[in-house]
Formats: C-alpha cells, sequence, structure tokens
C-alpha cells in the first residue's frame, strides 16, 4: 500500500507539499522531512501514489548528499530514526526508510534549475524565440541535444496548486542579491556537473535538474549558504537511459515524463486540475494501475543504476 498521508499525532505538521510532510521536532534546530508515496504532475498532486516511492527518493537523495558533500554544505542530519528525538522513534513503523532529519534554514525563493540538453519547457521556448529563460542560444539546435554548456535557468518558488514561473537570471539576482545569485548559481552548476559526470559513467543521461537552497546562521551575524530539499531524484530531475540516446527527438525517461504522457492522454489539461472532465468538482486524478507499476519500476531502476555497487 501507498503512504499517501503521514500520520504523526503527536508531532506538529508544519508544511504538507507536493511530496514530503514536514514537522516540528523538540530540536528547535531540526525539521523532520517525510517523504510521502504522493506524486504530482503539473504541479497537481494525483489522488493515488505510487508505493516505495517515498523510501526510494529518501535513498538516492541520502546517496547524492553524500556524494556531493564536498562541493557544498547540506541540511541532512541523520536518517537514523533511533538517532532522532524520542517523539519520533515511537512512530518507526511508518517512517522506516522514508525520513530524514534535517537542519532548519531559511530556504531561497527560487527552483534553481539547471539544464545540461534542451528538452521539455527549454525546448518549447527555444522553438519559438531561441532562448531559454532569455539567454539565447545557437541557432539549429534539436531537441534533446546537449547544449554547449550547461545553463543555470531559476524560476520563481511557487505554492502548492500555483505554477512555477521561468525568470531571467537577471531577475533572480534582483530577487535575492548578486553576490548571493552568484554564489548559489555557481553551486548549481558544479552540483549539476559532477552528477551528470557521475550519472553518465552508470549508463544514465542526467538532462535537466532542480535544487533548492537556504541559509543558516554562522555565528552572530554570518550566514551560510547550504542545499536542502532533496537531491537529484527523479522528482527533481530529467534521466534518460544513455544506450539508445538520439538527438532530434523526445527521450524515454526513468522520472515522471511516462506519468506526465499518461495523464495528457487521460485527458489532462489546464482546468481540469480537479478531475477529469464531468467528475464532481475536486474527484481527483486516479492513475491508472499499469501505470502506478510503470512508474515505481521506472523510479527503482534509476536508483538501481546509480547506486549499486
Amino acid at each position: 500500500m501507498a503512504l499517501v498521508h503521514s500520520d504523526l499525532p503527536t508531532l506538529t505538521l508544519l508544511s504538507k507539499g507536493k511530496v514530503r510532510d514536514i514537522y516540528a521536532t523538540s530540536d528547535p534546530n531540526s525539521l523532520l522531512f517525510v517523504a510521502s508515496d504522493r506524486i504530482s504532475a503539473y504541479d497537481v498532486v494525483l489522488k493515488n501514489g505510487i508505493p516505495q516511492k517515498g523510501q526510494l527518493l529518501t535513498q538516492i537523495s541520502l546517496f547524492w548528499f553524500d556524494k556531493l558533500a564536498h562541493i557544498i554544505p547540506n541540511h541532512f542530519i541523520t536518517a537514523d530514526i533511533h538517532s532522532m528525538p524520542s517523539e519520533v522513534r515511537e512512530y518507526e513503523e511508518q517512517l522506516e526508510g522514508r525520513t530524514m532529519l534535517v537542519r532548519k534554514a531559511q530556504v531561497l525563493p527560487l527552483e534553481a534549475i539547471v539544464r545540461g540538453y534542451l528538452t521539455g519547457s527549454a525546448w518549447s521556448e527555444y522553438k519559438k524565440s531561441g532562448t531559454v529563460h532569455g539567454i539565447p542560444l545557437p541557432a539549429g539546435l534539436v531537441e534533446s541535444q546537449r547544449l554547449p554548456e550547461p545553463l543555470f535557468t531559476p524560476s520563481t518558488k511557487a505554492e502548492q496548486g500555483q505554477h512555477d514561473e521561468n525568470i531571467s537570471p537577471a531577475q533572480a539576482a534582483t530577487l535575492i542579491g548578486d553576490a548571493l545569485y552568484s554564489k548559489l548559481s555557481a553551486a548549481a552548476l558544479s552540483l549539476y556537473n559532477a552528477a551528470a559526470e557521475y550519472a553518465r559513467s552508470r549508463g544514465i543521461i542526467l538532462a535537466d535538474t532542480k535544487f533548492e537552497f537556504g541559509l543558516v546562521p554562522v555565528g552572530a551575524e554570518e550566514q551560510e549558504l547550504i542545499l536542502v530539499d532533496e537531491l537529484l531524484t527523479p522528482d527533481s530531475s530529467r534521466y534518460w537511459p544513455l544506450e539508445g540516446y538520439e538527438p532530434g527527438k523526445s527521450q524515454p525517461s526513468f522520472d515522471k515524463q511516462y506519468l506526465r504522457d499518461w495523464l495528457v492522454g487521460a485527458g489532462f489539461r489546464k482546468g481540469l486540475e480537479g478531475g477529469p472532465e464531468g467528475s464532481p468538482k475536486g474527484t481527483g486524478w486516479l492513475i491508472d494501475p499499469n501505470v502506478v507499476d510503470g512508474t515505481r519500476q521506472r523510479y527503482q531502476d534509476v536508483v538501481t543504476m546509480l547506486t549499486k555497487l
């Protein structure tokens, strides 16, 4: 069974995102991140979940937090429930494998997207204007082509149910300040380059990904930039198999594109976020059982390929 909603009645729920539930703990400097089995597409949370998805997301985030810790500090403290505050341990059966204790941080209001290949919304914009997030690119590029250099393409961080908005680097710098923007964009590009190189060695193309950053206090007045949230999961990244990769067309994927394609095929379009046309308002979208199984297998495949010894 999929865990769609966590149930920790003695803990204070601070926020419920598309996938993660965040709880306060008795440690004022930490938070409990619980990865549910919920799944979203086009900023819509679907009605049923993907069994074991939360554990798979947590497993891959932990792998990347460890592997990339030399580039920038991150918010991870522990995934060992027995090392967490005592009030968490009573929910061990529910939380095992899907929770992390993390440092509390001031989350920056940017989705830090890095694109190494021309696909998704970047391809749509390029076809119209020859740009990606307003950044001019060479003429003649084709869908799924590797970009001359990875691009940092920020977007706003929307509330649940709202859509993120692509913005230019200049707008992002205005939003958080030039110095912080420079540090954040450099970190995002370094993280992408290191992860993409490793993924390629395991037979996987990391086409693009999204990072989130936050600030934590260091001493009385200074703040340190750290990596927060999930890291390089199939929810936040576009993974393609290296074998069979061919520019000029869309690629098979290990990520949520499979689910997105099914949702569009089932009739989803703007204005039908609450459910299929003709359904009672708020019914929601119920994923076909075969698509549930196919989605779970794609998540499992990419985790195995990246993390197996």
